[in-house]
């Protein structure tokens, strides 16, 4: 029987860091060594992640300790002065949930150095396997690139690509704002960073290194009045019929556990909870429309975060993940 993993968490109080813990103190193959938090030291994990009353006994603590895998749960910007101010073994591997590693792949302080795979596993397996650090991917970007990866891989993704994809109010992070308090939120919906967002550059970024030249991607985000998912909808003009773009498809992710063709309407129900991505295809004229959906906390952070560490130690890409939708 293999050991376990060392595992330590930082940014310990945040939503993806809860999201985390849930899943890996369930892991067969994972021990959480500790859950880092310079605000909370010395309070139970169970008083802030109040869904794991009754699970775990771990404490929150501003100390750190040797492991083999430590996950960034901070905040966007942060993993770069957060390594800079800790270092770590050269044989701890890293896998960063925020956004300082996925376009900029490289980090050097001068005392220490290390090189970020991407970490989208349907694109970059054979990478991931051989990794010592990942980048995961964004929510939004998971969810989009699923979508149109398999069109870039024939060279199909050839004309202006429409995107309108809405998320829950836990993509803003547990910190309040004001639009994603509850009364801004319920009853509501409103379009952000149109044609801007943050995720359109690792997108591109990916598209690109498939097919090369790519077409405009026309992106515009909205806040849902939900808490978690991310139901996006893209359409684009494709020569090939439903039926020749659903094989591709189908093929395309037949050695992926997690992303799957399905030939009914998707609703947020059949991924909240879990850490796949649905995709439904149908032809209308010209114009091919891709429904892709995925938990943003789970697919979209901590989820995909786990694959990544499963794929990097040789265990099985699904170890620990098996989860149920919310679907009532």
């Amino acid at each position: 029987m293999r050991n376990k993993l060392k595992i330590g968490i930082t940014g310990g109080t945040g939503y993806t860091a809860g999201e985390l813990l849930r899943i890996l103190i369930n892991h067969p193959f994972a021990d959480v060594e500790f859950v880092y938090s310079v605000s909370n030291p010395g309070l139970s994990v169970g008083s802030v992640h109040t869904d794991l009353l009754g699970d775990t006994n771990l404490h929150f603590t501003d100390k750190l300790k040797p492991v083999d895998v430590l996950f960034l749960c901070l905040g966007h910007g942060i993993s770069r002065e957060f390594l800079s101010n800790n270092h770590f073994d050269k044989n701890t591997k890293i896998i960063d949930l925020g956004s300082d590693f996925r376009i900029n792949t490289v980090f050097d302080d001068g005392a220490e150095s290390r090189n970020f795979v991407y970490g989208l596993p349907e694109v970059n397996k054979r990478h991931i396997i051989e990794a010592q650090n990942i980048a995961n991917p964004g929510c939004f970007a998971t969810a989009i690139q699923l979508a149109l990866i398999p069109l870039a891989s024939a060279n199909l993704l050839n004309n202006e690509v429409h995107i309108n994809a809405i998320t829950g109010s836990t993509g803003a992070g547990r910190s309040l704002s004001e639009t994603s308090h509850f009364s801004y939120r319920e009853n509501n919906l409103s379009v952000y960073k149109p044609f801007t967002h943050q995720h359109l550059k690792e997108i591109n970024k990916t598209l690109k290194q498939i097919q090369g030249n790519i077409p405009e991607l026309n992106f515009i985000p909205l806040r849902g009045n939900f808490t978690r998912g991310i139901f996006a909808s893209l359409y684009t003009d494709c020569a090939k019929d439903e039926r020749y773009i659903v094989e591709l498809y189908n093929d395309f992710y037949a050695a992926h556990p997690f992303t799957h063709v399905v030939n009914k309407s998707v609703s947020l129900k059949d991924v909240v909870n879990t850490n796949k991505c649905l995709l439904n295809i149908s032809k209308h004229g010209n114009k091919i429309l891709i429904t892709s959906i995925i938990d943003n906390l789970i697919k979209g952070a901590s989820g995909q975060a786990v694959q990544n560490m499963n794929l990097m130690y040789g265990l099985e890409e699904d170890c620990g993940l098996r989860l149920k939708s919310s679907g009532f």
